[in-house]
């Protein structure tokens, strides 16, 4: 049995992968930046209840693009399982583990989105509480970093050691899993360092997913000969 035959279409799989990125990384930014982004005001209480009360729609379908992505999300950790698993079965199933608790994170966290939205359109609600619950999603947003940058170490390292994908983009992958979570331990660690640091941090981050993202998507991965024997791995010294 060929490796394409117990995997599917290496290049279909690497696509779907790509797509769902893609409307993850929309969904995500959407309701982060916009559905969220549009109605917090940082230190006002009164506003921010004001601001989810006028534009409750939009607030309600960021809720919505949130449960959407962390539907994606666990898609894509299946795709990906699927395309690599032959690569090296424990690192592709520690993606699929760190993708599956990553999701049910987003859920989790998206109580105190609905906690806000349900305080806020409540008769005589507390504008205190409101911006409460607010700030806690945003704490626990930062805290979903560590879940979002782990699974990309099995990843970034399956990226590296498999044929069908270069290892340069590996080793990108890799690097943005240790900046994701590194930037919840400078935000609780060191409240008070400059700015720049945590956008510094943020670089390798970006670089890395939008690689992946756009390789996925564009590429594929790198044409294979077609052959009766699984594809060898690109280190040989490297075994499960």
């Amino acid at each position: 049995m060929t490796s394409t035959s117990m995997t599917g279409n290496p290049r279909t799989l690497a696509r779907i992968a790509g797509l769902l990125y893609l409307i993850l990384a929309v969904l995500g930014g959407w309701a982060q930046l916009q559905a969220r982004g549009s109605v917090y005001v940082e230190g006002d209480a009164t506003r921010t209840a004001a601001n989810i009360i006028e534009h409750e729609t939009l607030f309600r379908l960021g809720l919505v693009a949130d449960i959407l992505m962390a539907t994606v999300f666990v898609l894509l950790g299946l795709v990906l399982h699927r395309l690599l698993h032959h690569v090296h079965e424990r690192a592709a199933t520690a993606l699929l583990v760190f993708v599956s608790i990553g999701a049910g994170s987003i859920l989790l966290n998206l109580t105190f989105h609905a906690g806000a939205l349900l305080a806020a359109t409540r008769p005589g609600h507390s504008a205190e509480l409101v911006l409460l619950l607010f700030d806690l999603h945003q704490q626990g947003y930062v805290l979903g970093g560590v879940f979002f940058g782990l699974w990309l170490l099995p990843m970034g390292y399956l990226a590296w050691r498999s044929p069908m994908l270069p290892s340069w983009l590996g080793v990108l992958v890799m690097a943005a899993a240790v900046a994701w979570v590194a930037d919840p331990l400078l935000a609780f660690g060191l409240p008070d360092a400059p700015a720049l640091i945590r956008t510094v941090v943020e670089v390798p981050t970006s670089v890395g997913e939008f690689g992946l993202l756009l390789y996925l998507l564009i590429r594929g991965v790198r044409p294979q000969p077609t052959t009766q024997q699984p594809q060898p791995t690109r280190s040989a010294a490297l075994r499960r």
